[in-house]
């Protein structure tokens, strides 16, 4: 056998190039940039798919979960992992968190724990992604869309749309493959990826895709699939990640902007844990990379583990230091001044959150705290006012009712909505309960509104004082009303049976102050004065809509306790 002439390998070199030049020049980038689109919409039509059905699957339970778990450090970081892998949704553990800072069943320092939590857990998509599954992606698409279509049972076919979008999330990434499978053979595209080999560029990349598409999971998955082609390093694919991080942290700031404060300190926190993480990784690229070589398990399944690890990391690097951090955020996000933010638009009625109807109706709940405030800030100012105040005084605490219109007007339209969705028989109730306490609180800001205020007036029309020892009757009757109301609120909000159960105890209470006070008008009837009979009035009517009052608080309450109940906390 004769040895081929170094002239022959030369041509031989010559054909190659020649034919990878024509391959090059023969990629179609109207078909692949149409694939590659095509397949990332695929991609994210399955994530939102999955995480809608298993919020659905999960969402009644996943307050209780939290609420249980969250007492320590270690067990919130533990909660919040487990409920974002769950749901596949760092966002909605969130949302949860924000509604119990706000109703005051956590502190924000407790929520700390479980953002560390949610970090990692949101971490569990890349490892998904990582399976090269393809193959059978629309295998579980027709299984998913099976069982989803042939079940009358509303949780089987949630859970049938979960399968059916991790189905279309493969999918998704078999057709961004195939799309992207030129490129090997393109120089520009080739040297393009060349350049991510400098950390901070790729960082820059992945947090400004991710921002773009609003999608930490859909740059992972462009990451996995550029990296399972052949066409980016695995260090170039960690820096991908990290920036990844970035992108979806600062999208979640820039979505908090007008929300509640403690939803911005919530996004802060994120934003600083991952851009702080991602500081401390810069230099450390290639030693991350070594250790998940080592780990092993192919490029796709390595920058998972990547992912992982960088956030397992940050995670165990901050909690030592939680309440440290707390104090640092709250410095940097402040409480807004008094007076500063105008009151009478909704403020937590979200309509993203229709499609999982528990955590609309947590929000409804919010709102109708939010309403409550207005009411009580009524309440507390118009006894004062009904005895002593002038008119400027009473038409200001009339104005406030308008705020309360507005808000009770938001609230019952948004539970509207919810309605409409596909609720539980639980959920149901829930919603009726609420809306039956909205209507109670928009009652109570009438009752105030115009009758307390109306007397207000007829005192100073009539020219009536109203004697020390009166006010003293009626402001420890006032202050017991006023109780009552903030015990049917905590009642309603953290769904407490035991200060709904104090509410109803207090009606006692109420009849006894009620029946003194009735006594001691009686003795100012038969007094010699020439104006008793409009005094006599005015004051028995004050104790009248005080009363009515406590009654309107008992309805609100009695939503808390068990069907047996509820009947004996309705009687006037």
């Amino acid at each position: 056998m004769s040895r081929p002439s170094r002239e022959g390998s030369v041509n031989n070199l010559v054909v190659q190039a020649a034919i990878q030049a024509e391959n090059a020049e023969s990629v179609d980038y109207f078909f692949l940039i149409v694939g590659l689109l095509g397949g990332l919409a695929i991609f994210l039509l399955g994530m939102d798919r999955m995480t809608e059905s298993m919020k659905l699957i999960t969402g009644g339970r996943l307050r209780g979960i939290l609420l249980r778990m969250t007492s320590g450090r270690l067990a919130g970081l533990a909660t919040g992992a487990g409920i974002t892998a769950l749901v596949q949704s760092s966002s909605v553990t969130t949302v949860l968190l924000v509604g119990f800072v706000t109703s005051g069943l956590m502190t924000f320092e407790q929520t700390l724990a479980v953002i560390l939590g949610a970090n990692i857990g949101s971490t569990v998509t890349a490892q998904l992604i990582a399976f090269k599954v393809t193959s059978y992606s629309l295998l579980a698409v027709v299984i998913g869309y099976a069982i989803s279509f042939l079940s009358k049972n509303g949780a089987r076919q949630a859970q049938g749309s979960a399968i059916m979008g991790l189905g279309l999330i493969f999918f998704g990434m078999s057709i961004m493959g195939d799309a992207m499978a030129p490129l090997r053979s393109a120089d520009a595209f080739i040297d393009a990826m060349a350049r991510m080999e400098n950390p901070l560029l790729g960082i820059a990349v992945g947090a400004g895709f991710t921002a773009l598409v609003q999608s930490s999971a859909a740059t992972t998955g462009i990451v996995i699939v550029l990296a399972q082609q052949g066409l980016i390093t695995l260090d170039s694919g960690i820096a991908l990640i990290l920036g990844a991080n970035i992108g979806t942290s600062v999208t979640a700031l820039l979505a908090a902007i007008g929300k509640p404060r403690e939803a911005l300190r919530a996004s802060v926190a994120h934003t600083m844990f991952n851009v702080g993480g991602v500081l401390i990784w810069l230099p450390l690229v290639g030693v991350l990379a070594t250790i998940v070589r080592g780990i092993g398990g192919g490029i796709g399944r390595e920058i998972a583990n990547a992912h992982t690890i960088f956030n397992l990391f940050n995670a165990i690097l901050v909690i030592g230091f939680v309440p440290v951090f707390a104090r640092l955020v709250q410095r940097v996000v402040k409480d807004r001044p008094e007076g500063v933010e105008k009151m009478i638009t909704a403020r937590y009625l979200d309509r993203e959150l229709l499609k999982t109807p528990t955590l609309a109706l947590d929000r409804a709940r919010l709102e109708l705290l939010r309403m409550a405030d207005r009411v009580r800030d009524m309440l507390a100012k118009i006894l004062p006012a009904v005895l002593t105040g002038d008119r400027w005084t009473l038409l200001d605490i009339e104005s406030l009712d308008d705020e309360v219109d507005a808000l009770h007007g938001h609230i019952i339209g948004y539970l509207g909505q919810i309605s409409q969705t596909r609720l539980t028989e639980e959920s149901t109730q829930e919603l009726i309960d609420l809306m039956e306490a909205t209507n109670d609180l928009e009652a109570i800001g009438d009752l105030i509104e115009t009758n307390l205020v109306g007397l207000g007036m007829t005192r100073m029309e009539e020219g009536l004082t109203v004697s020390a020892e009166t006010r003293s009757v009626l402001t420890e009757l006032h202050a017991a009303v006023a109780e009552s109301l903030d015990l049917a609120m905590m009642a309603l909000t953290q769904k407490n049976a035991d200060a709904a159960r104090r509410v109803g105890n207090m009606k006692k209470q109420i009849n006894s102050m009620e029946r003194s006070a009735a006594a001691h008008e009686a003795t100012r009837l038969v007094a010699d004065a020439p104006d008793r009979i409009a005094h006599y009035r005015f004051e028995i009517d004050v104790i009248g809509a005080l009363k009515r009052i406590y009654y309107f608080s008992k309805r609100i309450a009695r939503v808390s306790v068990p069907d047996a109940e509820k009947a004996a906390m309705t009687e006037e």
